[in-house]
């Protein structure tokens, strides 16, 4: 009854900050002249097919760095943390909010984990604030190739037997080991990297039912992204055109796929964003070697 009361809890905490999402994004757009409405149908498009994949566990981080590439989506390449970050962030609350009561947990390990992953994503933010773009975009071919060849070991070893499994939390050295890689998810996440399928294999690893990795991914995510995208907002890292579009668009992805997780083949998904991921972080690391643009503006003048 009392884990029941705290996830109510959760669940309420979860709507007001979204709210509270929300209005900071409207006041921001408002407050820079922004058109709500432009560039709304391929935002709408991006935020539905990235946040679909994301809601069924793939992660949404990749393929928006592709659409982002491939559209030439961004003027400033150091918006692109800020703009998914804040962009996803919404419909990352409403996947919150479905997967909190939805799969069973232990709130002595969902509160814990979640904390830990908010203070990696504090300390994650301030570090990546003051990269230099080229620096900026080395550290995302990193995480992104670290995230495909995660995900790639996820496929091979093919985690279906953990479903017979009954546990639904950590305990002692566990939840230390728990609370150690969730904090270095949240500081790699502001630099890019989902923390989806780090989190699903690490459940399956240490003998947990993974299904447990919904709920605490999605409150990580959740929490991370608000922390992050805060400070995104606030130093002007965001890429406002299309926007509304995204966040309407990602919400009806959550939505849809809620619905029709359980009829979804996973695995060829994922291994398309392998496949997609590693081509992004090798454009991103190709890039990274050109000059600086603030070393070409120095050398100008």
């Amino acid at each position: 009854m009392t884990e029941h009361l705290v996830l109510r809890a959760l669940q309420v905490l979860l709507i007001i900050a979204l709210i509270g999402m929300a209005i900071l994004y409207i006041t921001t757009m408002r407050r820079n002249k922004v058109n709500l409405l432009q560039k709304f149908v391929p935002g709408f498009i991006i935020g539905f097919i990235t946040d679909f994949g994301d809601t069924i566990g793939i992660g949404s981080f990749a393929t928006t760095t592709a659409f982002f590439k491939g559209f030439k989506w961004l003027d400033d390449d150091r918006k692109l943390p800020g703009t998914m970050n804040a962009g996803h962030a919404i419909p990352v609350f409403v996947e919150a909010l479905f997967f909190l009561t939805s799969v069973k947990i232990e709130v002595s390990t969902l509160i814990p984990m979640t904390l830990a992953a908010v203070a990696g994503a504090a300390s994650g933010t301030r570090i990546t604030a003051n990269w230099p773009v080229r620096k900026m975009q080395r550290g995302l071919s990193i995480a992104l190739t670290l995230a495909a060849v995660t995900m790639f070991i996820k496929l091979l070893t093919n985690p279906g037997h953990a479903e017979s499994m009954t546990t639904h939390g950590l305990h002692g050295w566990l939840l230390v080991l728990g609370l150690v890689v969730n904090f270095t998810l949240g500081v790699l996440m502001t630099i890019g990297l989902g923390n989806y399928t780090p989190e699903l294999i690490f459940f399956s690893l240490v003998g947990v039912n993974p299904l447990v990795a919904f709920p605490v991914m999605m409150m990580d995510a959740a929490m991370i992204m608000m922390t992050s995208a805060i400070g995104f907002v606030k130093t002007g890292r965001v890429e406002w055109r299309g926007f509304t579009g995204m966040a309407i668009g990602g919400v009806i992805g959550v939505i849809v796929a809620a619905k029709l997780v359980t009829n979804i083949n996973i695995a060829i998904l994922s291994y398309f964003i392998v496949a997609l991921a590693l081509y992004t972080a090798f454009n991103l690391f190709r890039d990274s070697r050109q000059p600086d643009p603030a070393d070409i503006i120095n050398r100008d003048n």
